[in-house]
């Protein structure tokens, strides 16, 4: 089916962060009219409980559980509809309560078609990271990490207000060639996580998600720490990497 006609779903977290900056990304990059999207309200942990925790979560229609569990009328509306795609955008949250390596690898491992059960974009530690930069380009986006008493002390995003460039996500990746540079800079930090081997990652396809996953959970299980990285970003360069010349 031909994206440019079809509905995609895109599931965000929550209605302000990162419902604000995919409806911007995607009005940004001339492809808003073939997307929906809409905040789940709630994290990735959540449901997991409602989709893993009895067992195979393919036995459980993702739409229909989302209209289950949606107390807006309007938005339950929408899961009724047909998509020919479905994004799934969270944060990896590693300070909750409900977080373990198994359940979000589990996750991520099912989570991996748009077309099929849905493809899961996790954001290192929140959306968040897409405004941890003091410049555009920043230089030192390469180096920032997070630690987990800054997770669980909720002082990350205060961290993020003072470090962004314009203390002030609105005027943050004001137009096209900002944000080519913002989601080329993510793609290459990516890269440089997932394969630290690699002298130059220049490709501008990013790097396998599992493999992202897998050593971010190894910084956090080792050293408490989590690379800043936002990678809801990706799906425009997936979309068509065109769209970043």
């Amino acid at each position: 089916m031909d994206k440019e006609k079809s509905q995609i779903l895109v599931l965000v977290e929550g209605n302000k962060t990162d419902y604000n900056l995919m409806n911007k990304l995607l009005e940004i990059y001339g492809i808003s009219d073939s997307h929906e999207v809409v905040s789940y309200h709630t994290n990735i942990y959540t449901l997991y409980q409602e989709m893993f925790q009895e067992g195979d979560p393919a036995s459980v229609d993702l739409l229909q559980n989302l209209k289950e569990h949606e107390p807006n009328p309007h938005l339950k509306e929408l899961f009724d509809r047909r998509y020919s795609d479905i994004l799934l955008i969270f944060d990896l949250d590693p300070q909750d309560p409900l977080f373990s390596v198994d359940k979000i690898t589990e996750m991520a491992s099912y989570f991996v078609e748009s077309s099929d059960m849905g493809k899961l974009y996790l954001n290192y530690p929140m959306v968040e990271a897409y405004y941890h930069m003091k410049s555009i380009p920043d230089p030192e986006f390469d180096s920032y990490t997070v630690s987990l008493e800054e997770l669980t002390g909720h002082t990350y995003k205060g961290r993020v207000n003072r470090e962004n460039r314009d203390h002030d996500y609105r005027k943050f990746g004001v137009d096209k060639k900002e944000n080519d540079i913002v989601i080329r800079q993510n793609i290459a930090k990516a890269w440089r996580i997932a394969k630290p081997e690699a002298l130059s990652p220049l490709s501008i396809t990013p790097p396998e998600a599992g493999d992202i996953l897998r050593r971010q959970l190894e910084m956090h299980s080792k050293e408490n720490i989590l690379s800043v990285l936002c990678t809801c970003v990706f799906y425009i360069a997936g979309y068509n990497p065109k769209l970043l010349e």
